[in-house]
């Protein structure tokens, strides 16, 4: 990466008033080395360890929520409730703040205090080894600001140096199957209980998600044209549909339980605007999409799953369950009468 010091990097960002993941990008740097730079300049680094993290989060109240990856952000407003910690995995089970995070790529925190014409902009802010964004909150209006200040009294760190060495970046893993395991997957598909299963499933394959999405074949999967993802959007918000919206990285999932209420495409992006859930999608970037079918005690989960051209996922969206206030058989209609993409190219 492009090296430059925490003085020139702060310098840049004061002359800078777009994303700073975007400038990021622009100087060939990490996001990450962005914040970094701000140490004893309105941030400090603080302990990323979930389970000292995760409650003082939750102290601050309301606040929102910010996951995202290279195509897809999505953004819940809410309180950090009903934290459950994990050495490997380690979840939030609120209704508003739903996550799964795996604490080995929470790497490096910050909590962020920014000057700005409407006063100061406050937020913690969390980095995985390369120095790409994880997970962020930023704090409202109605936030606790005494428990912000005790976030960071109790969590600062010993070192707070303003620069960071990262490593590389891992690659996207490409599309990975074995044509010739193709009836052992779907022997196992037809097994299944649980889409939690599904992941177990196909590294005893040796294969991937997308891999086993190409060979699988129907019922199982069927491909569908990229024009189905703002099909997707435009028909949950137009028939009042209650999905389940996973929107990740190799560190957070983040989940809207809900409906769609105002959907605004502008450009490229598809964004949804509502009063305590904003999604942005890059919809220039779906390169396949995939209406999949997996068996379940509960009956069939169906999702629609985005990827981008890397084979890198972008997102996943399920039918909210009948017990949550769903409605399976009218999520199954919606999936079912999403553009193809056998038509698209007829």
């Amino acid at each position: 990466m492009t090296q430059h010091s925490p003085s020139d990097l702060r310098r840049l960002q004061a002359e800078e008033t777009g994303r700073p993941v975007d400038l990021a990008a622009k100087l060939g740097v990490a996001e990450g080395a962005l914040v970094a730079a701000q140490v004893g300049h309105g941030a400090i680094r603080i302990d990323p360890t979930l389970g000292r993290l995760f409650p003082a989060i939750q102290a601050l109240g309301d606040v929102m929520a910010l996951t995202r990856n290279r195509s897809c952000v999505i953004e819940k407003i809410g309180t950090y409730n009903n934290f459950h910690d994990g050495d490997h995995a380690s979840m939030t089970l609120d209704p508003e703040i739903d996550m799964r995070m795996f604490p080995r790529h929470w790497v490096h925190a910050f909590a962020v205090e920014k000057a700005t014409d409407a006063g100061i902009r406050r937020s913690v802010q969390v980095f995985d080894a390369a120095g790409d964004a994880v997970h962020k909150v930023h704090l409202r209006d109605s936030s606790d600001l005494a428990a912000w200040d005790a976030l960071k009294r109790d969590l600062v760190a010993e070192d707070q140096s303003d620069s960071v060495e990262f490593g590389p970046r891992a690659p996207v893993e490409p599309a990975r199957a074995s044509a010739d395991r193709a009836d052992a997957l779907r022997r196992e598909w037809d097994d299944m209980t649980d889409t939690h299963q599904f992941n177990t499933l196909i590294h005893r394959q040796k294969m991937n998600r997308l891999g086993a999405y190409r060979i699988a074949g129907a019922p199982y999967v069927l491909p569908l044209a990229i024009d189905a993802v703002p099909a997707l959007l435009e028909r949950v918000q137009a028939d009042s549909v209650g999905i389940m919206f996973f929107v990740g990285n190799m560190g957070c999932i983040e989940i809207h339980s809900g409906k769609i209420e105002t959907l605004k495409p502008m450009g490229p992006w598809l964004n949804v605007l509502d009063e305590r859930f904003n999604l942005h999608l890059r919809a220039d970037h779906v390169a396949e999409v995939w209406a999949v079918h997996k068996p379940t005690k509960r009956g069939p989960a169906i999702s629609v799953e985005a990827f981008d051209a890397e084979g890198a996922l972008i997102f996943q969206c399920f039918g909210l369950r009948p017990e949550k206030g769903g409605d399976a058989e009218q999520w199954a209609k919606l999936v079912a009468g999403l553009p193809m993409l056998t038509e698209a190219v007829a």
